[in-house]
């Protein structure tokens, strides 16, 4: 049967699950201009321009400061890959569906987890991890997620960080939903090699994923013993490219005008001020608790623990939680999150990220969840 397939028009939503978020509209309009080419000049001193952005946003000097063109998960296992060797011992931290995805990828790097958990909900217990770093001195990496995503839980990564340094083990952060909306300082928490993504808090679209390098991390990728199992994320490759200067090696066709895209985040994120961006998610997360408190909503993570960005409800006793999410994204179009593993038909999950978290935004998913509850 022959059919006319006709230009895809998607629906205006309220983005406030965990992730995309609502995009800025200056970021939709930067990814509509001229498509130039990836070893252009002009392209390549906006490619320095974002390198200076994103050094900014995580707070670091560090020279390897760049966005991998693919999503988060990208990112993820490009800090893996490129850091984990077959044989290497890597302390894991898991307290919710990100920390297992990083025991999958050091598995399939060819090191050997050792899982440091706790429950979902909670944050990463230091004193756990001291313990297993005392236990196996001869681990080489610490990861962890700094805000898991799947429970709303912010987890201590200066102390997380400090503790690996003194076991000489390098540290790899997941900061997909951190970055821009909670502290998150690089360089002054000693960081190793950390990864974020474009569509939570920097307002972006889906697509990128930032990372960063320090000099320690850097050496111990240019001093591998075995090639890096994926040719597309080696970093000795990949920084060929991502270099300094116009001098560029070809590497890869990059995402032109995502990148004009990630460019435009970072301008906004610049001229709002960190600290300003992270009060406002702040600000707004403690108007979204004080609504939900007064409809007897309760939440997932205990207070001095929370995702300001990222809140982890419980879904009130006799309420079908995903007939609540569907009548909001077809009656109100509005988006919120369903929990994931452990908690799915549990909890829901609502974003306050980036461009997404405004009042105006609180006071809608208030007013539609009070009518739907009631």
């Amino acid at each position: 049967m022959k059919t006319t397939i006709q230009s895809f028009i998607p629906p205006v939503r309220t983005l406030m699950g965990p992730g995309p978020s609502d995009v800025h509209p200056r970021i939709s309009a930067a990814m509509a201009r001229p498509t130039i080419g990836h070893l252009d000049p002009k392209f390549v001193a906006m490619m320095d321009e974002v390198k200076q952005l994103l050094q900014y946003a995580f707070q670091t000097e560090n020279a390897l400061t760049i966005p991998v063109s693919a999503p988060g998960s990208a990112g993820m296992e490009t800090c893996f890959v490129n850091l984990v060797e077959p044989g290497d011992k890597v302390i894991v931290c898991k307290n919710g569906v990100f920390g297992g995805r990083m025991q999958e990828n050091v598995e399939r790097a060819g090191g050997s987890a050792v899982m440091v958990e706790d429950d979902w909900g909670e944050p990463v217990d230091p004193e756990k991890l001291e313990q297993a770093l005392t236990e196996h001195p001869d681990a080489r990496l610490v990861a962890f997620v700094h805000a898991e995503t799947s429970t709303g839980a912010l987890s201590d990564a200066e102390r997380l960080c400090a503790l690996a340094r003194q076991h000489d083990c390098l540290t790899i952060v997941d900061a997909v939903t951190s970055l821009g909306g909670v502290p998150v300082y690089v360089d002054e928490w000693g960081i190793d090699a950390i990864y974020s993504g474009t569509q939570k808090c920097l307002s972006c679209t889906p697509g990128l994923s930032p990372v960063s390098f320090s000099e320690r991390a850097v050496q111990k990728i240019k001093s591998r013993k075995h090639k890096v199992q994926s040719w597309f994320l080696d970093l000795n490759l990949v920084m060929g490219y991502w270099g300094s200067g116009a001098k560029r090696a070809y590497h890869h066709t990059a995402p032109v005008n995502a990148l004009y895209a990630l460019h435009e985040a970072l301008v906004i994120l610049q001229e709002e001020g960190l600290e300003n961006a992270w009060a406002r998610h702040k600000q707004n997360h403690l108007a979204l608790r004080d609504g939900l408190a007064a409809l007897g909503i309760s939440f997932l993570v205990r207070e001095e623990a929370r995702l300001p960005q990222l809140n982890a409800v419980l879904v009130p006793e006799g309420v079908d939680e995903l007939a609540v999410r569907q009548r909001l994204l077809q009656e109100y179009d509005l988006e919120i999150g369903a929990g994931l593993g452990d908690l799915a038909g549990k909890i829901w999950r609502i974003g306050l990220m980036g461009y997404a978290s405004s009042a105006k935004n609180v006071a809608y998913c208030l007013s539609a969840l009070r009518a739907l509850l009631n």
